[in-house]
């Protein structure tokens, strides 16, 4: 078997219920699949998942299973999680006592990242570090706050929380999406901004990297001051800036192939054809079986250097279904009891 039948592939997909379909078998068996991205539709309670999750790496062990599990409005598994609040919160009290938002980031990461761990599932896709200028309601109280210092603050503890809990930060959206007001799961948002008037929005990303960030996910945004491509489809933003000027050697996600801003780019073996030339790592597909097969097709598996990348995100998330659980441990109570006592903050 060749070293590339190994690696696990740049596709993330993913399947149609709460058990796997012999469509979704077969799909997983794919050589350009590497990982799965899970959603509502997935989730009936905890035991069902972790099922779900054992039954994917039956079927294929060296999957990545994510889930968008922010917090707030962006939370999958709600009944038997705790219900995390939105980042928004964080930064509230980052105004009162920075060091208590920082505590407060790191061990709702735990918290989260432990819940996860429970049901196999390796990592959030989080966090968001865009900047919340009041602009796009798509981010809003996503974003930890409107100034990169206190989003790289509380972003940094909680990335730190994450490692501790054995999973992965995905910082996203590079270079910045709170700017705009378009949402790019429906249209390419465009940022008038120069790269002097990004800066602040890309600030964030500089000691997230320095301190060991894991991946970053592009933002389907074109910035046509500074290049004429989205960033999630463009080697100027991907190569030149967050690889050559940042330093940064981790896993780079492109936003979902299916959404509207890539859609304006291209047909979908365009975009992956675009997004890999641009350096992208992951390519998600998702909520689109057949763009899915014709995706399968176009991929290119032949990137070595990428290969490597994808090993080092699966190898920093250590979550498995037979992972001792920290649900109900003294800890878990600890930190479930510390997040509970901010939302009540926040309740008035």
């Amino acid at each position: 078997m060749s070293e590339q039948a190994h690696r696990p592939g740049p596709l993330i997909v993913d399947v149609a219920g709460t058990g796997l379909t012999p469509e979704d078998r077969e799909l997983l068996t794919h050589p350009a699949v590497g990982g799965v991205i899970l959603f509502t539709r997935n989730y009936a309670e905890p035991g069902q998942l972790a099922e779900l999750t054992a039954a994917m790496r039956e079927v294929r062990p060296n999957l990545l299973i994510v889930a968008d599990q922010e917090g707030g409005r962006v939370q999958r598994f709600r009944d038997g999680f705790t219900r995390i609040l939105p980042m928004r919160a964080l930064g509230r009290l980052a105004a009162r006592d920075v060091d208590a938002a920082c505590n407060a980031a790191h061990e709702i990461a735990w918290l989260m990242a432990s819940e996860l761990a429970d049901v196999g599932v390796d990592m959030p896709l989080a966090p968001v570090v865009d900047l919340d200028y009041g602009a796009s309601a798509v981010i809003g109280d996503r974003a930890f706050a409107a100034d990169s210092a206190t989003t790289e603050n509380l972003a940094r503890a909680f990335m730190a929380g994450l490692a501790d809990a054995g999973s992965a930060a995905t910082a996203k959206h590079f270079p910045g999406h709170g700017f705009v007001v378009a949402d790019s799961h429906a249209e390419l948002p465009v940022d008038e901004r120069s790269r002097t008037g990004l800066a602040e929005d890309m600030a964030p990303y500089r000691g997230l990297i320095a301190a060991g960030l894991d991946s970053v996910m592009m933002a389907h945004v074109r910035y046509p001051a500074v290049d004429d491509l989205p960033a999630s489809l463009s080697p100027y933003w991907i190569n030149d800036v967050l690889r050559g000027e940042f330093g940064f050697d981790g896993c780079v996600f492109c936003d979902d192939l299916s959404m509207g801003g890539a859609a304006v780019i291209g047909d979908y073996r365009e975009r992956t054809r675009l997004a890999q030339a641009a350096g992208c790592d992951y390519l998600p597909v998702c909520n689109d079986r057949a763009a899915t097969e014709i995706v399968l097709d176009a991929a290119r598996l032949d990137d070595a250097a990428a290969g490597r990348r994808r090993e080092r995100l699966h190898a920093a998330c250590r979550s498995s279904p037979s992972r001792p659980g920290q649900a109900g441990s003294q800890r878990w109570q600890a930190a479930r009891a510390l997040h509970d006592h901010l939302a009540e903050q926040e309740r008035g």
